[in-house]
């Protein structure tokens, strides 16, 4: 089955996707193209995923580059990219040929560039990234090679949206103590529930730090089994484990 992406005129004219769990060769719970090796996926499987992410991309296999993501607010740039990269949810490279991957089950996936000075970056965003200041972080690496802040595009992939992401009380404090503004994030739900924007709240993040051309694709994880893997829609149904989509942008 051949590869299924969503893409953005945001990022043109630089190779990118956000994949969809379409013609992979992983089967079960996993079924598609699950690119993790934290799941418990078959690392052989795994690795033929990745594979035919990286020749969709035009690069050898060691060049789709990814870190270990730990819900951070760390940017790394890319030098090298056989190098070893270390724990950090946002990578930044001005290096022709190397694609920068981001692994999300439910979190966002955000890909930038700037076409000006031909700078590129990748984030994940979930929740605790997101108001830690990641997207944040990602901005100033690009810019510390060379981009420039009014000249920077970024797009959100794939994500959960507000329907389906129901949160506690705790979080919504968290967001509140924050910036009481951030209440415009939440809508109301069944008893002390709430249901949180992310796509929403990454807009926000990313437009305050000057980014103006900034969009969300508007697919939703949770509600389309079919194309994509859902952390919550695991939890939900009791499965034992899911599958990691896989977007990357490249120079």
């Amino acid at each position: 089955m051949t590869l299924e992406t969503i893409t953005s005129r945001n990022l043109a004219p630089y190779r990118h996707g956000f994949f969809t769990r379409k013609g992979g060769a992983s089967s079960g719970i996993f079924a598609g193209l699950n690119c993790g090796y934290g799941s418990s996926d078959q690392n052989e499987i795994v690795e033929i995923n990745r594979s035919r992410v990286a020749l969709a991309m035009g690069v050898p296999d060691r060049h789709l580059v990814t870190i270990r993501q730990v819900h951070s607010a760390d940017a790394v740039t890319v030098v090298d990219a056989e190098d070893d990269h270390p724990e950090a949810d946002a990578m930044v490279t001005n290096r022709p040929g190397v694609a920068l991957a981001i692994l999300t089950a439910d979190c966002q996936p955000v890909l930038f560039c700037d076409p000006e000075n031909n700078v590129i970056g990748a984030a994940h965003a979930g929740w605790k990234g997101a108001i830690d200041g990641v997207l944040e972080a990602t901005i100033d690496a690009m810019i510390g090679l060379g981009a420039e802040r009014h000249e920077i595009r970024a797009v959100i992939g794939p994500t959960i949206s507000q329907r389906a992401y129901e949160v506690g009380p705790e979080f919504f404090d968290r967001f509140v103590d924050e910036d009481p503004d951030y209440t415009r994030f939440f809508a109301g739900g069944d008893g002390d529930r709430m249901h949180f924007d992310l796509p929403s709240f990454g807009l926000h993040r990313l437009r305050e730090a000057g980014i103006a051309d900034a969009e969300w694709t508007g697919h939703c994880t949770y509600s389309d089994p079919q194309r994509f893997y859902s952390y919550r829609r695991t939890t939900h149904a009791k499965e034992a484990d899911y599958g990691r989509l896989i977007s990357t942008i490249r120079i």
